[in-house]
């Protein structure tokens, strides 16, 4: 599957603005590097049946599924994360899962918002970019216009429920100095997803070719490069497949709600 980075990207000083674009159709596009400081999320949508299940699964994932919010039942706004934020619109893109199987993608959620729909959003590996860029680490997925890399692995989640997967990892190479420096910078934001998982060799997470990731676009991998792997937000959608809800909705993959909260090292 892969997502690409529109070439004409917006600049967006502010999460609002992107929220904005998003809500009135102007902007559908991976979110990568915009709107930089402020912290992205994932998001998992599902009926209020499933939620104590899903929440349990991400509090025994915390590397993969680190919870910055729940919802009220039946309730689009998420006032600790945007004054103005609006889940049902404020998305780029959604993706619409049926009895666990992902069906379409949309841009907007009015048409299908219903009244026991409880949402997740969980903190994102974009957000721990800023401090890369700010450290003058190079991004490449950001620098070449792309979505980043995303793999199932081999190594499995902790169940709840009937929620249960791989894990997914989102893979940045670097330099061995600037991966050292990676490591270090992400392990202070852990509802970034923290630390990386795995560092070098991707067939020993079950990866067999890092050109060809299950989402998002082909890395860009320069030669003497270092595979570092970050748990991914992506992970709660392999859960889903499994758990096998009549309805749950999520973000298409590296298309994030982007917050209010700020992104800072501790």
């Amino acid at each position: 599957m892969r997502d690409t980075v529109h070439v004409n990207t917006p600049r967006f000083d502010t999460a609002a603005q992107l929220r904005q674009a998003c809500r009135q159709g102007r902007f559908d596009a991976p979110t990568s590097g915009l709107a930089e400081g402020f912290q992205q999320g994932n998001i998992v949508i599902l009926p209020s049946a499933y939620a104590d299940d899903f929440l349990r699964f991400c509090v025994r994932n915390p590397k993969p599924a680190p919870i910055l919010a729940v919802s009220e039942a039946g309730d689009p706004k998420m006032p600790s994360l945007g004054a103005d934020l609006d889940i049902r619109h404020d998305v780029p893109r959604y993706r619409v899962f049926r009895d666990g199987v992902a069906v379409d993608t949309v841009t907007d959620l009015g048409a299908l918002w219903r009244g026991d729909f409880v949402t997740f959003v969980l903190g994102c590996s974009f957000s721990f970019e800023t401090a890369l860029m700010r450290a003058d680490i190079p991004v490449r997925h950001i620098e070449a216009g792309r979505n980043v890399a995303m793999y199932e692995t081999n190594i499995q989640t902790i169940p709840a429920g009937p929620f249960t997967g791989p894990l997914v990892v989102s893979m940045r190479s670097f330099a061995p100095q600037d991966a050292i420096r990676a490591v270090i910078l992400s392990s202070h934001l852990p509802q970034a997803h923290g630390a990386p998982v795995h560092i070098g060799d991707p067939a020993q997470i079950g990866i067999a070719d890092l050109a060809k990731p299950d989402f998002g676009d082909a890395p860009v991998i320069r030669p003497g490069d270092v595979a570092v792997f970050w748990a991914c937000g992506v992970t709660p959608q392999t859960a889903i497949r499994h758990a096998r809800p009549e309805i749950a909705i999520t973000h298409a993959p590296g298309h994030m709600l982007v917050t209010d909260l700020r992104t800072e090292i501790a």
